[in-house]
């Protein structure tokens, strides 16, 4: 196997980050199913096409390390949502190889992230996790997410209204 530029620029288990792109599907998809424990193509093939037709209304980014990709985030960009001025962001999905947890991967893709935001003048980004779901909750504590003031609520749409 030959050693591109890329490659000798970077030492061993060392971590990059660059955009993320259509040719990164199958990976992405791989690496959320291996989390998630079912497969959402569907969704990452929307969101690709959707960054591929409007790269401005997103970050989106990849994690590689020896070669391979090892995680990934996608934040959409919003502005004047529910009535505010602020340009603003979400944090739609993020995931890092089991074999790359722990060395950095996800740290180095929310810096990269909130580096981008700051160029769009992105103050602040919100993100949704399963309370449950106690290693992301963690994660995005040790990354200086805190508990929002809004309250998230859901309702199935065919539930009876108890009083």
């Amino acid at each position: 196997m030959q050693k591109t530029l890329a490659d000798a620029a970077a030492p061993r288990g060392a971590v990059t980050v660059r955009p993320l792109v259509a040719g990164d599907l199958a990976a992405i998809v791989a690496i959320d199913k291996a989390v998630s424990g079912r497969s959402r193509r569907g969704f990452y093939e929307k969101r690709l096409a959707h960054l591929a037709r409007d790269p401005a209304a997103f970050v989106a980014l990849a994690a590689e390390r020896d070669g391979r990709l090892a995680g990934f985030v996608i934040a959409r960009l919003y502005e004047g949502e529910f009535g505010g001025e602020a340009p603003e962001a979400a944090l739609d999905a993020i995931g890092v190889a089991a074999e790359a947890r722990g060395a950095g991967v996800g740290r180095s893709l929310i810096d990269a992230m909130a580096a981008a935001m700051r160029i769009h003048g992105i103050k602040e980004i919100a993100t949704e996790a399963d309370w449950t779901d106690t290693d992301l909750c963690g994660f995005f504590a040790r990354m200086g997410f805190v508990p929002a003031p809004r309250l998230v609520l859901e309702r199935a749409v065919g539930a009876p209204v108890r009083r």
